[in-house]
């Protein structure tokens, strides 16, 4: 029995440090790409005159959204190996941020579409409806998850203390 033990043991080991090992390519990868993001914003900025203030705009917020997303998955990624289990939460503002992207590049869709194409400008106008309610229960789903990790623990001394 020692031997299994001891096998299983290293066995735990060894699967610890390949799950270590992919979750820092996996932070790399992430840093990677929210820092090239960044840097493509910087120059889409500093290039970006040509196209319009208004394009220009909106261009670098949609990049800039993308990195607020993969800073979010890269601190899901880090509260996982720090924490041995995976959270929620991160992954809610990570669905709450790329609704309110497609919302922002939804809405700059139907500016332009206004008085053109009433049949595209209402499609687009639906797509944001659905992402407001996408939205909203991501929200409702999160406050809820706050609120109940703020709950204090409950035991079964506090309840017989209480109703005695």
């Amino acid at each position: 029995m020692p031997e299994t033990d001891e096998a299983t043991t290293v066995a735990n080991r060894a699967l610890r440090l390949v799950e270590d090992v992919v979750y820092v390519l996996i932070c790399v990868i992430l840093t990677g790409g929210a820092l090239g993001l960044l840097v493509k914003a910087g120059y889409d900025l500093a290039t970006g005159a040509d196209a319009g203030v208004a394009t220009t705009v909106s261009g670098i917020l949609d990049t800039l959204l993308l990195v607020f997303i993969l800073v979010e998955l890269l601190t899901a990624v880090r509260t996982t190996m720090v924490q041995r289990q995976l959270l929620a939460e991160p992954f809610l503002l990570v669905g709450m941020i790329a609704t309110i992207k497609e919302i922002v590049v939804g809405s700059l869709e139907a500016k332009a579409l206004a008085g053109k194409d009433p049949n595209t400008f209402a499609d687009v106008m639906t797509e944001i409806g659905v992402l407001g309610g996408v939205l909203l229960v991501l929200a409702v789903s999160s406050f809820l998850l706050r609120r109940k990790e703020r709950e204090p623990e409950e035991s079964d001394d506090d309840e017989a203390g209480t109703t005695g």
